[in-house]
């Protein structure tokens, strides 16, 4: 099952509700390598869902020290599917990445240096 990553609004329980019908359970993890931005939400489905005009990002930096606290989900692919079409946006972009753990996760992490992560494939 894929591990998804989240350092913002899908750790609500709001959200999980509308986006996966289920509260997900979860633990404690950390992004390595990224800082926590702020991003203005377009999107107004996703602004009524959330409830928040404003989503954290995680900004690609590569400097160890750089680390988000958040919590990572084993969701199934269809559940990945979803929270796909929740994260419309196109400044997001879903990446895989090894988290503080050494376990490997989707996230989704600002497009624009999301390319310089050296993204892996989530087992």
């Amino acid at each position: 099952m894929p591990l998804l990553f989240s350092y913002g609004t899908l750790q609500q329980e709001n959200v999980q509700l509308a986006t996966f019908g289920r509260r997900l359970e979860g633990t404690a993890d950390w992004l390595v390598g990224f800082r926590r931005t702020l991003f203005e939400i377009a999107d107004r489905e996703v602004i009524r869902t959330s409830g928040k005009t404003h989503h954290p990002m995680a900004t690609f930096t590569g400097e160890p020290a750089d680390q988000i606290a958040g919590t990572v989900f084993e969701i199934t692919q269809s559940e990945l599917e979803q929270a796909d079409r929740y994260e419309t946006d196109p400044a997001y972009r879903r990446i895989g990445t090894r988290l503080l753990s050494g376990r490997e996760a989707w996230v989704y992490a600002d497009a624009r240096v999301a390319a310089k992560t050296g993204e892996l494939k989530p087992t």
